[in-house]
């Protein structure tokens, strides 16, 4: 938890709040639905097939296996999550191409309740050690906020800003400060 946040911060904070809180809105569909009477539907009966026997009526029937995930399937699928989210410079806003991490992640932890995450907020080295921790926090919270917006209990989620302090990539050009300026999504 952040104890320093100066007024501008939480003016941004409950902007970027706002700001993700219209787009999820804007996103909600005004289409109608047809009634269930206006589609034609076809029906086939198996029985008034000439030739038609036990057997091929049990061929054509669907049964859908019941599947068993256990503790082990449901670590191995999160896992697989992508868990990396990049920044512009300076930013801390989640960018459209990273939406489907965050959202793949939000449905892991509903599915999952007892499944906590740590958000780590990260930077590249250009700026001052509390600037970038700061930031770091910012895109921590950012991606926290999403997730917390698209399903995931506050209590499962941590935000947390590691700055410069932890680079994904040593080097100090374009390429490398771009790996830098990220948040990592860490299953506990």
């Amino acid at each position: 938890m952040n104890l320093f946040r100066s007024p501008r911060t939480a003016r941004l904070s409950v902007a970027a709040t706002l700001a993700m809180a219209a787009l999820l809105a804007g996103c909600a569909s005004g289409v109608k639905l047809d009634k269930p009477g206006d589609v034609p539907v076809e029906t086939r009966d198996t029985a008034a097939t000439p030739g038609a026997d036990a057997n091929a009526k049990a061929a054509n029937q669907s049964s859908v296996a019941s599947v068993d995930l256990s503790k082990s399937d449901a670590a191995q699928m999160m896992a697989n999550l992508p868990k990396l989210i990049y920044f512009d410079f300076d930013s801390f806003v989640v960018k459209d191409e990273f939406k489907p991490v965050v959202e793949a992640n939000a449905k892991a932890l509903t599915a999952d309740r007892k499944r906590h995450v740590a958000v780590e907020g990260h930077t590249d080295e250009r700026g001052g050690r509390e600037y970038n921790l700061a930031l770091g926090q910012k895109r921590a919270e950012a991606v926290a906020k999403s997730l917390t917006l698209l399903g995931a209990s506050a209590s499962q989620v941590e935000a947390v800003s590691f700055g410069k302090e932890r680079p994904a990539v040593e080097g100090h050009d374009e390429a490398s400060w771009a790996k830098n300026r990220r948040a990592e999504i860490a299953y506990r």
